[in-house]
């Protein structure tokens, strides 16, 4: 397992497309998830400190959990599959481990609220992290060649919707 912080909550300002970016704690990988819009206001909220005048969702199952007597032990995201992530809500309940099904937002929203730590699964991170270079222009470190007009060109579409992302979004955890 390795563990992550919520680097950040992204939204492009031309859709309603949300994604959080996961940060590996010991190294620069990152993980950007597609979340809801809902769910990416629940954790931005809670990672704010703002305060709400109702429970949200996520504050009712904390409640629920809490009241129950049990404690979310921590979050991962488990698997990617068919280009879905999930993950797993790991409680322990009365001395026992329980591992819950849920979606990543979900869980994230979760830990947060609970202050538990977030762990992405090895092989996931392997897959789908990201690793920052310093330009696109630049040699592949790992050796490789310079990108061809072709490669920039199917590049192209996905810089656009980066560059059209709202960057700022309050408070780094």
């Amino acid at each position: 397992m390795v563990e992550v912080k919520i680097d950040s909550i992204r939204v492009s300002l031309m859709s309603q497309h949300r994604v959080v970016v996961l940060k590996e704690t010991d190294a620069e990988r990152y993980l950007p998830i597609w979340i809801g819009p809902f769910e990416a206001d629940a954790i931005t909220i809670q990672l704010q400190g703002v305060q709400v005048a109702r429970p949200l969702t996520h504050d009712l199952l904390k409640s629920l959990i809490d009241q129950m007597g049990a404690k979310v032990s921590h979050v991962m995201v488990s698997e990617l599959r068919n280009d879905t992530f999930f993950a797993r809500i790991v409680m322990d309940v009365k001395g026992k481990s329980v591992e819950i099904d849920a979606r990543p937002s979900d869980a994230i929203a979760l830990a947060v609220r609970s202050k538990s730590p977030l762990f992405v699964a090895e092989d996931v991170m392997n897959m789908a992290s990201i690793v920052p270079e310093h330009s696109i222009d630049e040699l592949d470190t790992t050796g490789g060649e310079p990108i061809t007009p072709e490669e920039e060109e199917k590049l192209s579409a996905f810089r656009d919707f980066i560059n059209e992302l709202d960057l700022d979004f309050g408070e780094k955890k």
